[in-house]
């Protein structure tokens, strides 16, 4: 650590004497410790003074207290024959700049605090230590001091995009794998700027990237002798999205598989306890939902038959891309998932359903004796569990406990077969018995999650042969055309999961300053904050 001292550098000037200028202001009066100063043109050294005049420059804050300093320069003849430069000003760099108002010091203080903080932020803070400054003020500061650094030649590079809006706009950011830090931002998020900044770059020798195509292609095109290396995160990714969607066409029989699995339970259906009158509101509002999603999800078939793609149908009806694709691959019209939201109450059904055969109706009296067996919750939360379980009693008609028929989503599906088999093997086991083509899929897809975290190279090719012949299909081929991509995935152990926290840490900047500065000043912070 520099050794600090009361003038900003004691080797150019001296300090004559201290003063007040009012209750809360601080006055040093300075001036040049050097006898002579060089000609900025001739670089000859003159000692002739031709005139002295008071440069006002703002300082450090003493304690909250601000500082002025009373700057005595002078102007010197140069006597060199044939110089240009006949007058000159001595030139002070550890302290100013040429024509600055502030010392480099402060001037340094200032642009650290807008590097972390930025605009409205860094301006409280430094309010807070008794500099007064603006907004645009640090802004200008923090630009004018930035200086691109020298960096060694990356040679293992991470890129990846980054969203100004998501599902808009996105940036491009690129990363030095082997420093783990930040080496440069694109406006855009397109191939001819990768490409071009790649073509600056000509020592890359490794390129870790997610499956976007746009990526793969300028560095094929910039650096064809560059090793690429697909994502082994993005590799899984895909596979739990390809999988949800071979799933999807099958949500009939997960539903019969959820269903052939529920234990008897010693509460009647739902059509014999819920009130009538509400029952009646509920499933007239389901069956009204379900016609309108009937008639939109027609409307989608009928324009497929006639031929329009599925971009055109999302634009045509107003329905979004995604659900037109689902919808095009469902066999028959997909029915809605009811939901099932879990409540702390739950685990005392059991209990509450004994209390109320034996004829206890009082919610109060109820969430008292839950209490004694450490329940936390609020009383509200019984009355309305009750309420919604058990129903009013009225005319004497007691309402039991009301289930709900299981169903099983394809989403969860598919992070049973890849995440936790355990946990739903008995689901899975049924559901393999009912649909061969569900069960290919799945064996196809464990074998894929195996191969990606053993780094198995090996057993890339007869994967690739039996993901052909699978549902799974349309995701191999995928994988075939960025081979070599996923191969060099399996062999090395390089991936983008430095990229992906450097993005992380480009979201909490740009939130930071609330979408009203420009890119080149997020660039500034990110590539000095990395």
């Amino acid at each position: 650590m520099a050794r600090r001292t009361l003038v900003p550098d004691a080797g150019e000037v001296v300090l004559e004497h201290l003063k007040l200028d009012g209750p809360d202001l601080l006055v040093m009066v300075l001036r040049a410790a050097a006898q002579s100063q060089t000609c900025p043109v001739c670089r000859r050294g003159s000692t002739r003074i031709h005139s002295r005049y008071l440069r006002h420059l703002s300082d450090l804050p003493w304690q909250g207290i601000p500082v002025r300093i009373e700057l005595r320069a002078r102007r010197f003849f140069c006597d060199t024959d044939g110089c240009r430069q006949r007058i000159f000003t001595e030139r002070l760099p550890g302290t100013v700049k040429r024509y600055g108002r502030r010392t480099l010091r402060l001037s340094e203080l200032l642009s650290q605090v807008g590097m972390a903080l930025g605009g409205a932020a860094g301006v409280r803070l430094a309010h807070q230590f008794g500099i007064e400054t603006s907004e645009p003020t640090l802004l200008r500061q923090l630009r004018s001091s930035h200086a691109e650094r020298a960096t060694p030649a990356p040679r293992v590079v991470g890129i990846d995009d980054w969203a100004w809006r998501k599902g808009h706009r996105y940036g491009t950011i690129l990363c030095d794998l082997e420093r783990g830090r930040v080496i440069d931002m694109l406006a855009d998020r397109s191939s001819a700027s990768t490409e071009q900044w790649m073509r600056r770059h000509p020592g890359i020798e490794i390129i870790s990237r997610d499956r976007a195509s746009l990526y793969a292609e300028a560095a094929a095109r910039a650096l064809p002798h560059a090793v690429q290396i697909a994502d082994r995160w993005h590799l899984l990714k895909n596979l739990s999205e390809a999988l949800t969607n071979a799933l999807a066409p099958h949500h009939r029989i997960l539903n019969e598989a959820a269903q052939a699995l529920q234990p008897e339970l010693p509460f009647p259906p739902p059509e014999e306890v819920c009130n009538s009158a509400v029952r009646h509101r509920l499933e007239a509002a389901r069956q009204r939902n379900r016609e309108r999603r009937r008639n939109r999800y027609e409307a989608v078939m009928e324009q497929l038959r006639q031929g329009s793609s599925q971009a055109a149908t999302s634009r045509i009806l107003g329905i979004d891309r995604r659900t037109v694709r689902r919808w095009s691959r469902s066999h028959g019209f997909p029915e809605r998932r009811p939901g099932q939201r879990r409540s702390c109450v739950d685990r005392y059904r059991t209990y509450l359903s004994h209390r109320w055969e034996d004829g206890c109706r009082n919610a109060t009296q109820l969430w008292r004796e839950l209490r004694e067996q450490g329940f936390d919750g609020q009383r509200k939360i019984v009355y309305n569990w009750l309420r919604q379980h058990l129903g009013p009693v009225r005319n004497g008609v007691d309402v039991r406990l009301c289930t709900r028929v299981p169903r099983a989503s394809p989403r969860h599906t598919a992070w049973l077969i890849l995440k936790n088999p355990e946990e739903g093997r008995p689901y899975l086991d049924e559901l393999f018995l009912r649909s061969t083509e569900v069960a290919a899929s799945a064996a196809v897809a464990r074998e894929f999650v195996r191969m990606i975290r053993d780094r198995d190279a090996a057993a890339w090719q007869p994967w690739l042969a039996s993901a052909l012949r699978s549902p799974l299909a349309g995701f191999a081929r995928h994988l075939r055309r960025d081979e070599a991509a996923v191969l060099a995935a399996l062999k090395t152990h390089w991936s983008n999961g430095p990229v992906e926290g450097h993005v992380h840490r480009l979201k909490l900047i740009k939130r930071s300053m609330y979408g009203r500065a420009h890119f080149d000043l997020l660039r500034i912070r990110v590539l000095g904050l990395a």
